[in-house]
């Protein structure tokens, strides 16, 4: 908090409500009295502290709130709530206001292992929890031959798709770009049918009823597997100037691609619901096709060659009753309306510096059809501002996105690691702290 906030010289530590991003300061009485021990002989005294220094405007932003307040140095962000993780999902997906907005967190390997260490505990699962998030995200564990082992931006080598990847590394995070294309050179259909595609027994689905319940350790938490997309993978197989040139010259190419992989990532969810038992709540598609500005092709070409696949990744799950989800970054606005007439639920990630998609802007045109996931900014704020600049912008994202209650709190994408796990403890404290 900023000292200019104070009237009066209480600790820092415990008027920020618990969080970790205020300065240290020696024990004093006000800590004193929020002591197990002691905690209900002050609390009157607490009260008519807190009661006048709000009242009078000085303390505006002061809120202390018993369950969260740790003065540990990992701060643990769970508390007693109305509702479980699933119930404040479902909720989102039916645009309905729960007890508070529902929660999800991705991360690059370098911030999991900042936060893994901050909290003193080893897995993203148990970094997570420590969070309260509500949307967990479950991968399966790969089972194949060990030549395409690699998967698809997770590491160097190659992939299932024959894709290969290089490690491209900055001073914050690792990424891997693809260099190799393997069906850069097919001429024909026949030689895509030909290919050696991947096969579905590559996973280990047995795997997924345990992943799943460790997720649920603390509470009953929403789930979601991502099944993959079809504009992504197959540009990554063909390479992204040829793909986009077969849109135009070779449709029965990029058709052809776009058929194999959809119908890949459709079974593979298949047999990953029919293993999880009832225990998956959504199911993510995505693929980004959106630039700074506008779309990465003409809206017409993107509804004739790309949204019926695309279609056949959203729509059939959501005739089973399913929470259905599409990620992709960039300026999506002009086909929102699209995206809502094939079944979509929830899109992601709501980058919120692109062209036409600011949050108001969002909400006032689909925000009666359609729930949102992301647009905490992962390319300015959070790498630049403070604790409490990203605590005031996310409760700002939760009035607007939030307004009927169809909104999951998120980064704008996979946090970065030039994000300090300050800013990342700050998202999830305004959710805390938001009541519907």
């Amino acid at each position: 908090m900023k000292s200019g906030w104070l009237p009066c010289p209480l600790p820092q530590r415990w008027l920020a409500t618990g969080t970790r991003f205020c300065f240290r300061s020696q024990l004093s009485f006000y800590e004193i009295c929020l002591s197990r021990r002691l905690r209900f002989l002050f609390c009157p005294f607490l009260f008519i502290l807190r009661h006048v220094f709000v009242n009078h405007g000085s303390l505006r932003a002061v809120q202390i709130n018993w369950r969260t307040y740790n003065k540990a140095e990992n701060t643990d962000l769970r508390g007693d709530c109305g509702m479980t993780s699933r119930e404040r999902v479902k909720k989102v997906l039916k645009r309905e206001k729960a007890d508070r907005p529902a929660s999800s967190l991705r991360c690059t390997g370098e911030v999991w292992s900042s936060l893994m260490q901050h909290f003193q505990v080893d897995s993203s699962i148990a970094v997570l929890d420590k969070l309260d998030i509500d949307l967990r995200w479950v991968y399966l564990p790969y089972a194949g031959p060990q030549e395409r082992s690699t998967g698809t931006l997770a590491g160097e080598g190659t992939d299932i798709w024959g894709n290969v990847m290089k490690a491209a590394r900055n001073e914050y995070n690792t990424y891997y770009e693809i260099v190799g294309h393997p069906l850069a050179k097919c001429q024909t259909v026949e030689e895509i049918l030909e290919y050696s595609w991947p096969s579905l027994d590559w996973w280990d689905y047995g795997s997924i009823r345990k992943i799943i319940k460790e997720n649920k350790k603390y509470d009953d938490r929403a789930i979601l597997f991502f099944a993959g997309g079809a504009f992504e993978t197959p540009w990554y197989m063909r390479g992204m100037e040829q793909f986009l040139v077969d849109l135009y010259e070779n449709p029965e190419i990029a058709d052809a691609i776009c058929g194999k992989v959809r119908e890949y990532y459709f079974n593979r969810a298949l047999r990953v619901l029919d293993a999880a038992e009832g225990e998956i709540d959504l199911i993510g598609s995505g693929g980004d096709i959106g630039g700074q500005q506008c779309l990465m092709l003409s809206p017409d070409l993107w509804r004739e060659r790309i949204k019926p696949h695309t279609a056949g990744l959203i729509a059939p799950f959501k005739k089973m009753g399913l929470g259905t989800f599409y990620h992709s970054c960039g300026s999506v606005a002009e086909v929102v309306d699209d995206f809502v007439e094939i079944g979509l639920d929830i899109l992601d990630p709501i980058q919120t510096n692109a062209a036409h998609m600011d949050p108001e802007n969002l909400f006032s045109k689909f925000g009666d059809r359609i729930s949102f996931h992301g647009a905490i900014d992962e390319v300015e704020l959070l790498p630049h501002a403070s604790p409490e600049e990203v605590y005031r912008e996310t409760s700002r994202i939760i009035s607007i996105l939030g307004g009927n209650g169809g909104y999951i709190v998120s980064p704008s994408h996979q946090v970065q690691g030039d994000t300090s796990v300050a800013n990342i403890l700050a998202i999830y404290k305004a959710v805390r702290d938001c009541k519907y």
